[in-house]
């Protein structure tokens, strides 16, 4: 199954971004990618962390998700839409916070979700971004937990590629790469391919980015697909990219450092299984 990892430098204005992203989905589909996965933040990387409060969506409702499901059927693409602000109002703790919020719309906060959709333009599965990223060396400040809400649960979705081979499919987005209990309980559900878009910041990304994720795809014995923000954006801020797609082996089979671009590679299930049969950790597990 051919994949696509698209790596992106995204900006403030989310018209500009879904027509950058649109250029590199239909680049994916010319070259014959099945899969295409955009990074996280693909659709607006703000001046503030509360610009994203205002392009904020119900779950189905939205002009980023119209886009991703219209793109998806007009190509006849899987698209895995980075992340995208989804408004936190299903659950009894979303609840309280939404009633907060209507008191103090500075207490608003929303999940980092990542929506799949299918080549039909369905949207088969929603992961909400569980690990909230805080950082602090003195010259960089972030911290998520002042605009988003943590998910809670692992997601994967099947996906049937073209040859008719069936692909378990687990979600996270950047800072869960730092959390490898995620991607085990993805291991457990029987997950062939790890996706993980992301916006690293160039001094982690530096430093971290590749030993994750190749730990990652070792560990597991999995692909891993990771479509990044690569360059300097409109608020300063300078992300790492170096998107990359990776084998059960731990082998970078392709990637790109920065500026836009579609990462792009083969994989081979007949590898997937003569790497779990040669070496099969997974069925070693103790704890």
């Amino acid at each position: 199954m051919k994949t696509a990892a698209l790596q992106m430098v995204s900006g403030a204005d989310l018209v500009a971004n879904l027509a950058r992203a649109r250029e590199l989905l239909v680049r994916a589909a010319g070259e014959g990618a099945e899969l295409a996965v955009l990074p996280e933040y693909f659709c607006l990387l703000g001046h503030d962390e509360k610009d994203k409060l205002r392009i904020r969506e119900r779950p189905g409702h939205g002009p980023v998700q119209d886009f991703l499901a219209s793109t998806a059927r007009e190509l006849g693409l899987w698209i895995v839409g980075g992340t995208l602000p989804i408004e936190a109002a299903t659950d009894a703790r979303a609840g309280a916070v939404t009633e907060v919020a209507a008191q103090d719309p500075s207490a608003l906060r929303v999940y980092n979700s990542t929506r799949v959709y299918t080549p039909q333009g369905e949207c088969v599965a929603q992961y909400d971004k569980i690990h909230l990223f805080r950082y602090d060396n003195g010259r960089e400040r972030y911290d998520e937990a002042r605009t988003l809400l943590p998910g809670r649960e692992p997601v994967h979705f099947d996906l049937t590629s073209r040859d008719g081979q069936t692909w378990r499919v687990g979600l996270s987005v950047c800072y869960d790469l730092r959390f490898p209990e995620l991607y085990r309980a993805h291991a457990r559900a029987g997950a062939d391919l790890l996706l993980v878009p992301s916006a690293f910041t160039h001094t982690t990304g530096q430093a971290h980015w590749e030993p994750l994720l190749r730990a990652r795809a070792i560990e597991n014995l999995a692909y891993v697909a990771a479509a990044a923000q690569g360059g300097v954006h409109a608020n300063g801020r300078r992300t790492w990219g170096h998107t990359m797609l990776l084998d059960p082996w731990g082998g970078v089979l392709d990637q790109h450092a920065e500026g836009e671009a579609v990462v792009l590679a083969e994989l081979d299930a007949r590898w997937l299984v003569q790497c779990r049969q040669q070496l099969p950790a997974l069925e070693h597990r103790v704890l």
